[in-house]
């Protein structure tokens, strides 16, 4: 498998795992890129064969390269957003983004709920694992008094 597909699959793995609460997305562009990937992957489709019918019906044959140079853009657009959250999937968290984590890591093992052990450097992806495990496990005002 490629870096590139790596890339993608890491993206989507993201993607599930982060939570969307209102709260994270005020600190986060997480939630933001998620909805607007998921509603590419929704509506992208649409819109190129919408695109591509028009310029069949009624486009002249010299506007073809750019209708299918438009489609392929149109159509890059979800990728991008799993590229970009596979990027920050991947990325180390700076030192005060670790001890929110860490603080956020004990806060759940005191409350005795299960969590994996620590990750000495951690990543985006451990943050997103730890925030989802945490609201699931926690009282929701859990956030406010970090």
């Amino acid at each position: 498998m490629s870096p590139f597909t790596r890339t993608l699959h890491r993206g989507q793995e993201y993607s599930t795992i982060w939570p969307q609460e209102r709260r994270l997305a005020a600190m986060f562009p997480e939630s933001r890129i998620i909805a607007a990937t998921r509603f590419g992957i929704k509506t992208m489709p649409a819109l190129i064969t919408l695109s591509l019918m028009l310029q069949f019906q009624f486009g002249a044959p010299h506007y073809w390269p750019s209708v299918v140079a438009s489609a392929l853009f149109l159509a890059s657009l979800p990728m991008q957003g799993y590229y970009w959250l596979g990027k920050r999937a991947d990325t180390r968290l700076p030192p005060s983004l670790r001890e929110w984590y860490l603080q956020i890591h004990e806060k759940i093992t005191a409350a005795g709920g299960r969590i994996s052990d620590p990750v000495s450097r951690p990543r985006y992806f451990e943050l997103g694992e730890t925030l989802n495990t945490a609201f699931k496990q926690l009282d929701k005002s859990f956030i406010r008094e970090l």
